[in-house]
């Protein structure tokens, strides 16, 4: 049997406003762990319709697509040409997950949340003759013994970090803006791999970077710290994503970053306490934000903090506010949304029940675009607000101002390194990706996140203590 697996293109990656460098990052690490579970005989063939020509004129046996919400548009349009050629189509994905029944139209197969369980049950029906419509992934899921990710369907030198991994599913925190909610929802919702079988995985991985794509990498506290023992002595460096409060816990941040954690995304979203209350966001209410940031920064672990704008209690000083105090804490990079109400998600339900959602067209749910009817703030007033702060945040004096307030010497160099090479060389980036010699950029990220600064803060052992 042919499968092919096909990542569509987001909708942005194919306006004029295209950004290479932020769809040439990471491989798409689900459609290759789907594969591992074909068998011997299968032929496979995975296509990321962001770094490489999409082939339309095939005949596979089988056509798998993942869709994201700003991908669906063009997600049904390669379905339906597939389709229409006698092909076998499956949508999954985020989007799928929320929407099966518009899914439903352009596939002989959709699948609702993670596919681990539910594509070997799928496959074994296809074998025998008689495979669902739909397959729901409930309760009993696991990734305890997935087979290895099929990594080399992936064309590495495409990407920015090929090395990237995930060991783990989900998130413990249940957000009403995050449509992953809605994505575990019937079953598990948050569950790790086996700390021996993600060791192995890094272990067959080259070079020293990796990055971490779990959610919340901290999430389970003894998966973690068993994790980054078994990574001490595998001098590598690494990048990952975690919540405020599990930053602030214990001592598990500092065995993160002798193990080699360089960089963190933290979900800060909001100052407000309204906000986080409204958006069932408890973990971060009364958190010390500047606390978080400091112990980053005293561990020499570089800030990607997250931040949305246009929640119900956001006025329009909320922009200046931000930038301010991600300049102010030493924030190395930023990402900003604009709140927007997935489908699928609590937000989305208590939006519409209001009659405050003013647009369904999937392209604009980007967090780049207004969709919705803001409460103290014109649509307006919310982009201008939103384009705003990324002027004023990636200014050169406010990347000075930043890096300044790191105690050691290193790591104001490796800020001004990262944050200037991220936004002010981007043209370059994206004559590196264009000219598909993203392999010469691999060293110099890597010599960037080595930089690690002298000690100014608690070392592990004066934690445990």
């Amino acid at each position: 049997m042919f499968v092919k697996f096909i990542l569509p293109a987001l909708a942005e990656a194919r306006s004029p406003a295209w950004r290479p460098v932020k769809y040439s990052l990471f491989p798409p690490l689900g459609l290759a762990t789907l594969a591992a579970h074909l068998g011997p005989d299968d032929e496979a063939q995975l296509v990321d319709d962001h770094v490489e020509r999409l082939d339309l004129d095939d005949v596979p046996d089988l056509v798998v697509i993942q869709v994201y919400i700003t991908n669906a548009r063009r997600a049904y349009a390669i379905a339906d040409h597939y389709r229409a050629k006698g092909c076998r189509v499956a949508l999954g994905g985020l989007h799928v997950t929320s929407l099966p029944e518009e899914a439903a139209g352009h596939a002989d197969h959709v699948f609702l949340g993670p596919g681990e369980q539910t594509f070997p049950a799928f496959l074994a029906d296809v074998r025998a003759g008689h495979p669902a419509s739909r397959y729901v992934s409930t309760h009993g899921r696991t990734i305890q013994d997935l087979p290895p990710v099929r990594r080399e369907l992936i064309r590495r030198n495409r990407y920015l970090v090929p090395n990237s991994i995930v060991v783990s599913r989900g998130c413990p925190r249940h957000c009403d803006f995050c449509y992953k909610d809605a994505f575990f929802a019937g079953g598990d919702g948050f569950y790790v791999q086996r700390v021996d079988a993600a060791l192995a995985e890094i272990d067959r991985l080259p070079g020293r970077h990796l990055y971490f794509l779990d959610d919340h990498l901290l999430g389970n506290a003894r998966f973690a710290r068993e994790l980054f023992a078994g990574m001490r002595g595998m001098n590598r460096i690494f990048q990952g994503a975690a919540t405020v409060d599990s930053v602030l816990r214990g001592d598990l941040i500092e065995r993160a970053a002798e193990a080699g954690l360089r960089s963190l995304f933290v979900g800060f979203e909001t100052f407000s306490p309204a906000n986080l209350r409204a958006g069932n966001k408890h973990q971060n209410l009364s958190r010390d934000y500047a606390a978080v940031a400091r112990r980053l920064s005293d561990l020499g672990v570089m800030i990607n903090g997250s931040f949305v704008f246009g929640m119900d209690d956001d006025g329009p000083e909320v922009f200046d506010r931000t930038v301010g105090w991600a300049v102010d804490h030493g924030v190395t990079t930023c990402t900003f949304h604009i709140q927007t109400p997935y489908p699928g998600t609590r937000l989305h339900d208590m939006l519409a029940a209001q009659g405050r959602i003013t647009s369904h067209d999937w392209d604009e749910y980007d967090t780049r675009h207004v969709v919705y009817r803001p409460a103290r703030l014109t649509a307006g007033q919310l982009l201008d607000g939103y384009h705003r702060a990324y002027r004023d945040f990636y200014r050169w004096s406010a990347i000075a101002r930043a890096a300044g307030t790191h105690a050691s010497a290193r790591h104001r160099a490796k800020h001004l390194a990262y944050a200037a090479g991220w936004r002010k060389f981007e043209p370059l980036w994206d004559l590196v990706i264009r000219a598909h010699r993203l392999a010469l950029a691999t060293p110099v990220l890597e010599a960037v996140l080595s930089r690690v600064p002298e000690a100014s803060g608690p070392t592990m052992k004066g934690a445990e203590q």
